[in-house]
């Protein structure tokens, strides 16, 4: 699985509106400019995360962007999804219920390929967007010493 520029730019976005605070809104142009990311390409991501709901949009002067919920309610796994979608690294059709794989019911090998896509899921949806931003306190920390 790779993922594309979509999931790391927007994850990039997500830490940069969480830094900000819960509440404090954001104008796509500030985070553009402090991720160094195209506010053009931002403005293609934003409305995907609205959609799946984690962040929220507020009008007028003071208005922009700003975190849906708490940032430990949000976890690396959603925001990836919202802007990938599937995570899957391996699509086999031997896992289906109603598989038409002709091999399905003799084939060992998907269990493999469960395996690694359940690991996948479970390691993006353990990190949240809290313990970023304590990762990110600590290492702006150590570059500071």
């Amino acid at each position: 699985m790779k993922l594309s520029t979509k999931g790391r730019y927007g994850l990039r976005a997500m830490i940069d509106m969480a830094e900000q605070g819960e509440q404090e809104t954001v104008s796509i142009a500030s985070i553009a400019a402090r991720q160094q990311i195209s506010e053009s390409y931002l403005e293609q991501l934003v409305p995907k995360l609205k959609k799946a709901g984690l962040v929220k949009s507020v009008r007028g002067a003071g208005g922009g962007y700003c975190l849906a919920k708490p940032p430990k309610e949000i976890s690396v796994g959603d925001i990836l999804r919202a802007l990938e979608g599937s995570l899957e690294a391996v699509d086999c059709p031997g896992l289906e219920e109603d598989s038409q794989c002709g091999q399905a019911k003799l084939c060992v090998a998907k269990y493999v390929w469960q395996r690694v896509n359940e690991s996948i899921q479970q390691a993006v949806d353990d990190i949240n967007l809290a313990q970023l931003l304590e990762e990110s306190q600590e290492a702006r920390i150590k570059s500071q010493a």
